[in-house]
């Protein structure tokens, strides 16, 4: 394989040992993350807010681009921590440049029309 991706759910945990272990092998590491969409608010913490919940496979294109990817995940563990930590659609545009989106997971329904990702 040229290339090979690791996305963990919520978090990078593994990222930067797949990262050194792709490069000393010469393979290209893809980074991303499984991350998990909030329909409101990643503000809002209250019983059954999440009851429907949707993931969103996010991956960077460079580099460069996976600050995007840290700077997602670090707000939506902070911020949006409520079991999980979850995304909202204000960050995803803030920090959505870069970034490469994928709903094609088992729970990846959510509605993608309002996230520009480019």
């Amino acid at each position: 394989m040229n290339a090979i991706g690791l996305t963990d759910h919520g978090n990078m945990y593994g990222a930067i040992e797949f990262y050194k272990k792709c490069k000393s092998v010469g393979i290209k590491p893809i980074i991303g993350v499984e991350a998990y969409i909030t329909n409101g608010s990643r503000h809002d913490k209250r019983p059954g807010i999440d009851n429907e919940r949707f993931h969103l496979t996010l991956l960077a294109k460079t580099c460069k681009d996976t600050k995007n990817l840290m700077r997602l995940v670090t707000i939506s563990n902070l911020e949006g921590y409520y079991y999980k930590p979850r995304m909202d659609k204000e960050i995803l545009r803030e920090y959505s440049e870069g970034l490469i989106c994928l709903s094609g997971v088992l729970v990846g329904s959510f509605r993608v029309q309002y996230v520009a990702v480019t």
